[in-house]
């Protein structure tokens, strides 16, 4: 049996052009090594496989045979390699993230991925805790915040892809009546606020932009997500702080409005969270190149 495969694919790249200098630019080694290797493998066939002419290096009788043999056999293989890397990439992804980005953000642009990845199937888990992924059986974790890395076990890769500004939203109705209003102003207005804003609160937002009193504020409308805020202010009631990029629809068509270009002094970075050596690792690369290229047009 035929052992050496290489001396067949610098075979068939010399037989294709009929050169041993293109061939050896197109394999990356030298032209000594390509006559070197048809050297060799004349040896072991026992048989000429070239004749010179020229600059050419024409196939004999023998060289022809083996070369249409050659050509089909490898065209086989790769086309076998090709089917283990589609099945590779084939199957099932679980991801969790926050309620608010799988609503507003993931599931209105999964269709697009879909289309493009027929053959992955997305399973979808919400969770605003740093939820153990091995346990939860989960492949991906989209995470946002400034302590996310301090929070990620050493075991698991953690990539940052990008951050927002963070931005008083309301309804444009009400950004009409307001935003020609100082930000104090927003002390007599109903603020919506996540029962645990974490770093992206509305005293240091006040604070940043010069505003005191806050201390005293008692209209306060409070919500344990994101998505359930903007609801809120969609509606006209109060304001509240989000990332634009969770309502760019509702910013797009008018009906919000970011109240005042004052954003928090803190930005909200973007993490992927997963295993290193997850056997669907060209699995969750194909969806997470896929998702930053979509959230790279994010301006603010």
């Amino acid at each position: 049996m035929f052992k050496n495969i290489n001396l067949l694919v610098t075979f068939e790249c010399a037989a294709r052009y009929n050169s041993y200098s293109l061939a050896a630019q197109e394999l990356c080694i030298s032209q000594a090594a390509v006559s070197q290797q048809m050297r060799q493998l004349e040896s072991l066939l026992n048989t000429r496989l070239f004749v010179r002419k020229g600059k050419q290096m024409l196939l004999s009788q023998q060289g022809e045979v083996l070369y249409q043999h050659a050509q089909h056999g490898l065209s086989i293989l790769n086309q076998g390699l090709n089917q283990l890397q589609r099945e590779e990439i084939d199957g099932e992804l679980t991801i969790t993230s926050t309620q608010a980005f799988i609503a507003l953000w993931l599931m209105p642009r999964l269709q697009s991925f879909t289309e493009q990845y027929p053959n992955i199937q997305i399973n979808v888990s919400s969770s605003a805790e740093f939820v153990d992924l091995k346990q939860n059986h989960l492949d991906l974790a989209i995470r946002f915040g400034a302590n996310v890395e301090q929070n990620t076990p050493s075991n698991l890769a953690c990539e940052m892809f990008g951050e927002s500004h963070v931005y008083p939203i309301c309804s444009s109705q009400l950004a009409a009546e307001l935003s020609s209003q100082d930000p104090h102003t927003l002390l007599s207005q109903r603020l919506v606020t996540l029962e645990n804003p974490g770093p992206y609160d509305w005293q240091s937002w006040f604070e940043n932009v010069g505003v005191c009193g806050i201390e005293e504020y008692n209209l306060w409308t409070k919500v344990n997500s994101t998505d359930i805020a903007l609801s809120a202010v969609c509606s006209g009631h109060g304001i509240t702080l989000a990332v634009p990029y969770l309502c760019q629809r509702q910013l797009d068509n008018g009906e919000l409005s970011i109240l005042y270009n004052m954003p928090h002094p803190n930005t909200v970075k973007r993490y992927f969270v997963y295993d290193p050596n997850s056997p669907r690792l060209a699995r969750l690369r194909v969806f997470t190149d896929w998702l930053a290229t979509e959230m790279s047009s994010v301006q603010l």
